[in-house]
């Protein structure tokens, strides 16, 4: 299995129980988990050696959060211990036409506060072939995207694959903002993962008529922006989650891939996810398959089937994390939805 590397912010996840909203909650679930992190082990429950690189505070709740990841058999060796505070965030989940709502707690975290000189970027890389980080590393502070774009050197001068999930946080920073740090980093990127909202957001590019809120998709939009942004930066692939959403309880879940090299493009098959159990790291799951997938030697259209099963089955899961196998993965990628009891 490959070695790969991935980089960002582990928070403490506080959730109302039952859909209850903040107002009515006398207690809170507790999780551990962020973009990359649940990559990390997504990608560690499907076999594959996942080192994660962060800053943790050095206190009890810090180690909650090692631990969590080392449950799942993520490598935590070059975490670094520093700063005051893990961030935080407060999941309030919703229901039919009632919205998920999330409040961060994540002001001068450890990773917002880290500097690159609290990690030894080629002992990290030496091995590697792959490096993930998504769009919301950047956004958490101006030192955490500096620390962003030094792992992303590093990487390339390792001859290590890198991805990108744009994952454009509204609460964290500016279109404006986003767009100039983001742009910058694309050089160093070979996959792009993202959906319609950070293709405009983070990039600048809005693809034809499609509406989330309506549910209305026009995949000849996206084949316009994704040759679009393979001109521009010229990625290998070029990938996007699709999701319709009717209800918070009830979404369309595909996605759609172009090469950027034949510029071929491919729609995967569609999902009915509902009721949904839990959305938050969907996003990741998907990203995790597909980085899967490819690591597996998958085309490129068996990769896509796999990561869009995989986060199909992540939005059955509480917490951040996707637990399933790859057998339960595959089987859904070969057709079997039946949800039949396993004896």
């Amino acid at each position: 299995m490959a070695k790969v590397v991935t980089m960002g912010e582990i928070m403490l996840r506080l959730s109302t129980p039952n859909n209850e909203k903040f107002i009515q909650a006398d207690e809170f679930d507790v999780n551990y988990g962020g973009g990359e992190a649940n990559v990390a082990v997504s990608l560690a429950n499907y076999g594959h050696d996942v080192e994660f690189v962060t800053a943790i505070p050095a206190n009890p709740i810090g180690d909650c959060a090692v631990a969590a990841l080392r449950k799942y058999n993520v490598g935590t060796k070059f975490i670094s211990r520093s700063g005051d505070r893990l961030g935080i965030y407060f999941l309030e989940t919703g229901s039919a036409m009632r919205a998920s709502n999330v409040v961060y707690d994540r002001a001068d975290s450890a990773i917002a506060c880290a500097t690159a000189d609290k990690f030894d970027f080629d002992a990290i890389f030496e091995g590697a072939e792959w490096f993930h980080f998504t769009g919301i590393t950047p956004a958490v502070s101006d030192l955490a995207a500096e620390v962003t774009e030094a792992a992303c050197k590093a990487a390339k001068a390792h001859g290590v694959t890198v991805s990108v999930d744009l994952n454009f946080r509204k609460k964290l920073w500016s279109s404006e903002k986003a767009q100039k740090v983001m742009t910058n980093l694309m050089q160093y990127v070979d996959v792009c993962i993202g959906n319609e909202e950070d293709a405009e957001k983070v990039l600048g590019f809005k693809p034809g008529k499609t509406d989330v809120t309506s549910g209305e998709l026009e995949l000849a939009g996206y084949v316009d922006i994704f040759n679009q942004m393979v001109d521009k930066f010229n990625f290998k692939y070029v990938i996007s989650s699709l999701r319709e959403s009717y209800s918070a309880s009830n979404n369309g879940w595909s996605a759609c891939i172009m090469d950027g090299k034949t510029r071929e493009f491919y729609h995967s098959k569609k999902y009915s996810i509902t009721p949904i159990v839990d959305r938050v790291g969907g996003g990741d799951s998907f990203a995790a398959g597909l980085v899967c997938g490819l690591l597996d030697g998958k085309d490129m259209k068996a990769a896509l089937e796999y990561a869009v099963a995989a986060s199909a089955l992540k939005h059955t899961i509480p917490g951040d994390f996707n637990l399933v196998t790859r057998a339960e993965v595959e089987n859904l990628a070969g057709g079997d939805g039946s949800g039949r009891v396993q004896r």
